[in-house]
């Protein structure tokens, strides 16, 4: 049994631990909308900012036809889910879910949208959605995942195009919870989401992936989903562990060997949380993506060695390796 939002093969003791006939268990994780913990626990991911709008800008579409109360949207990653919405005349609301995921200050927040007919698609974005230089604060994939949403609403209305504004109401008060303003992000919240899920967190997770980085060995830390998929690639002789932003927690629990791998962003900003300061960017990968010379990013590295005191490896979203703190060279300057 594989879960397919971090492509993570299940151990069969898990499995039978779990409480759940294995039918049911196994189309529950292949929703990749529950996470099985070592003790047989369930958990529940929540959705991502992005697959919320999604969902309400694909319902503010479809409601000009007719109104609706659920809608199904694909994630990023290709799963599709199906989200409660309230959606009549053009205007659609969802309220975003985070799962079993205890401090996802976003959690419960109202994204609206409506939506009128266009020739082409145009999104834009209104109260609540922050903002940076002007532009409006959506990631890419994010972005791409709420126009596919509104090209499935339109081949099923049979409209050439709409037009589409985004919103969230308690976006600007809710951002003051968040660290958007210390990046340069005003006047609401970012509309984000890799794989369109929200991972579970609570503290019996975090004693469980404890538990599990203790036992072994040879084990890589890394912060996302596509961080596992290659860390396994890379490293097939180590555990591979998905332990998000909390690194510091993860390092401390260790008691063998420690790789510390995975995208940038997280890893560079747990080293050094100001990194974007004055820099121009909206994100760490931005940044990269700019210049993958920045010498700011050996920099980083060199800080994220001498506070783990670990082998530090970041990846590029293809897999290959951006930079390798066990390899030394003059160009760039990494221990």
């Amino acid at each position: 049994m594989i879960d397919p939002v971090d492509n993570f093969k299940i151990p069969e003791e898990w499995i039978k631990r779990a409480r759940v006939p294995l039918g049911e268990l196994d189309e529950m994780i292949s929703s990749g909308c529950y996470v099985l913990l070592s003790d047989g626990t369930l958990l529940r991911r929540g959705y991502t900012t992005g697959t919320t709008a999604s969902a309400a800008a694909k319902a503010a579409v479809l409601s000009l036809i007719k109104d609706l109360s659920e809608i199904e949207v694909r994630t990023p990653i290709g799963l599709r889910v199906k989200l409660p919405v309230k959606a009549e005349k053009g205007k659609a609301s969802a309220y975003k879910f985070s799962g079993d995921h205890a401090t996802d200050v976003t959690n419960g927040i109202e994204i609206i949208a409506s939506a009128k007919e266009n020739d082409a698609i145009l999104i834009k974005t209104g109260k609540g959605i922050g903002k940076r230089k002007g532009c409006p604060a959506i990631n890419p994939s994010p972005m791409r995942q709420i126009e596919d949403a509104i090209k499935e609403a339109l081949i099923e209305t049979g409209l050439k195009g709409a037009h589409v504004i985004i919103s969230v109401p308690m976006g600007e008060k809710i951002a003051k919870k968040t660290l958007n303003e210390k990046i340069g992000i005003t006047g609401g919240i970012s509309i984000l989401g890799t794989t369109g899920f929200v991972e579970p967190w609570n503290e019996h997770l975090g004693e469980m992936k404890e538990e599990l980085i203790k036992n072994a060995k040879k084990v890589i830390l890394t912060t996302g989903r596509i961080g596992v998929r290659f860390s396994n690639m890379l490293f097939p002789d180590y555990s591979v562990i998905l332990i998000g932003s909390d690194i510091s927690r993860g390092i401390a629990a260790s008691k063998g060997e420690v790789i510390i791998c995975g995208l940038p962003g997280l890893i560079l900003k747990w080293a050094n949380p100001d990194i974007l300061k004055n820099m121009g960017h909206l994100t760490i990968q931005e940044m990269i993506d700019s210049d993958h010379e920045n010498p700011l990013i050996d920099r980083t590295l060199n800080e994220a060695v001498k506070k783990s005191g670990r082998r530090v490896v970041l990846l590029n979203r293809d897999g290959t390796i951006l930079r390798d703190s066990a390899q030394t060279s003059a160009k760039d300057g990494v221990l």
